[in-house]
C-alpha cells in the first residue's frame, strides 16, 4: 500500500499546541500538508493565553522540513473562527482540511455547575466548531472539495459525572456534523466525527496508572485517514481509544405500531418497544431523516 500523502493540501488544526491536536498537525505535516497550527495557549479551563505552544509546534514542523504557520486566535468567538480560516487563506490561498480539536474542561456536579462554566465549555467545543466550520464551509464548497473532522467524546455518547457542559457540547457536535455532511455532499465536502481518548492534560485529575498505552499517536492516523482525499466516508463517527478503532452507529428498535395509544398500552408494550434484537439504522447521507420518517409511515400504512 502506498503512503497517503497531503501534498498540495492545506490543513487547519484547532487546539494544535498540545496533546491530540499537536499529533494531528505533526502527522499531516509529515505527509506533506501545509498546516495552520491554531492554539491560543490557554489553561485547561480555557482561561488565559500563551502564544508559545502554537509557535513551538510550528518550529517542530519547520525543523522536520515541513510547512506550517501559527494562529493564536480563539475558536470561542465568530471573529476568532473567521481569523483562523483567514490565516490559511492569507498564507496558503486555500483551506482543504479542517480538524476541530480545541477543548477545555470545567468540572462540577450538575447541582453546582454555573451557567458561566456551562457556556465556557460550549463556547469552545460546540460553538467553536460552528465558528470555524461556518468560515471554512463556503470556501470548501466553492472549491468543490473539503474534509472536516469534528471531535466528540465518550462523554458525549454515554455521559459522565461532573461534565454536563462537556457532554452536552460533545453530543451537539454529532448533530452539527450530520448537517455539514448533508449540505456538503453535493460539493465534495465530507464531515465525520472522531471520539478520541488519549492521556493528555485533559486527563488531569484522573488516575490513569492502570491504563494501557494511550498515546495521541494511536489516534492521529484515524484522523489522518478521515482528512485524506481518498476517504469518501461522511457523516460517520469513529472511536479511537487505546489502539481500538471502531465505528459508532445510531440505531433504533423496530418499534411497535398501534393506531392509538393509552398510557397503559405503552406500559404493556414497553418490552416489545424496547426490544433491540433486530435494530434498524438510517445512514445520514443521502437522506437518513427522510428514511426514518418513511419507515414509521410504512408501519402506519401496513396498520
Amino acid at each position: 500500500m502506498s503512503d497517503l500523502r497531503f501534498e498540495g493540501r492545506v490543513a487547519i488544526v484547532t487546539g494544535a499546541g498540545r496533546g491530540l491536536g499537536r499529533s494531528y498537525a505533526l502527522l499531516l505535516a509529515s505527509r506533506g500538508a501545509r498546516v495552520v497550527v491554531n492554539d491560543p495557549g490557554g489553561a485547561l479551563s480555557g482561561d488565559g493565553a500563551d502564544t508559545g505552544p502554537a509557535h513551538d509546534v510550528v518550529q517542530e514542523i519547520l525543523a522536520a522540513g515541513g510547512q506550517a504557520v501559527a494562529c493564536t486566535d480563539s475558536v470561542a468567538t465568530p471573529a476568532g473562527g473567521q481569523a483562523i480560516i483567514d490565516a490559511a487563506l492569507h498564507q496558503y490561498g486555500r483551506a482543504d482540511v479542517l480538524i476541530h480539536n480545541a477543548g477545555n474542561v470545567r468540572r462540577a456536579p450538575l447541582r453546582d455547575m454555573t451557567s458561566d462554566d456551562f457556556d465556557a465549555v460550549l463556547d469552545v467545543h460546540l460553538r467553536g466548531a460552528f465558528h470555524v466550520v461556518r468560515a471554512a464551509f463556503p470556501v470548501m464548497c466553492d472549491a468543490g472539495y473539503g474534509r472536516i473532522v469534528l471531535t466528540s467524546s465518550i462523554g458525549g455518547l454515554y455521559g459522565n459525572h461532573q461534565v454536563a457542559n462537556y457532554a452536552a457540547a460533545k453530543a451537539g457536535v454529532i448533530g452539527l456534523s450530520n448537517v455539514i455532511a448533508l449540505e456538503g455532499a453535493s460539493d465534495g465536502v465530507t464531515c465525520n466525527v472522531v471520539v478520541p481518548a488519549a492521556v493528555t492534560r485533559m486527563a488531569a485529575g484522573i488516575d490513569t496508572s492502570a491504563y494501557p498505552p494511550m498515546s495521541p499517536d494511536l489516534v492521529a492516523p484515524v484522523v489522518g485517514w478521515l482528512a485524506h482525499e481518498s476517504c469518501s466516508v461522511t457523516a460517520e463517527i469513529f472511536i479511537a481509544l487505546a489502539g481500538r478503532v471502531a465505528r459508532v452507529i445510531v440505531a433504533e428498535t423496530p418499534g411497535v405500531y398501534r393506531p392509538s395509544w393509552s398510557i397503559e398500552e405503552v406500559a404493556a408494550q414497553s418490552a416489545n418497544i424496547r426490544d433491540a434484537h433486530e435494530p434498524v439504522s438510517f445512514p445520514v447521507v443521502p437522506d437518513g431523516h427522510g428514511d426514518h420518517i418513511r419507515y414509521s409511515f410504512a408501519m402506519a400504512v401496513r396498520g
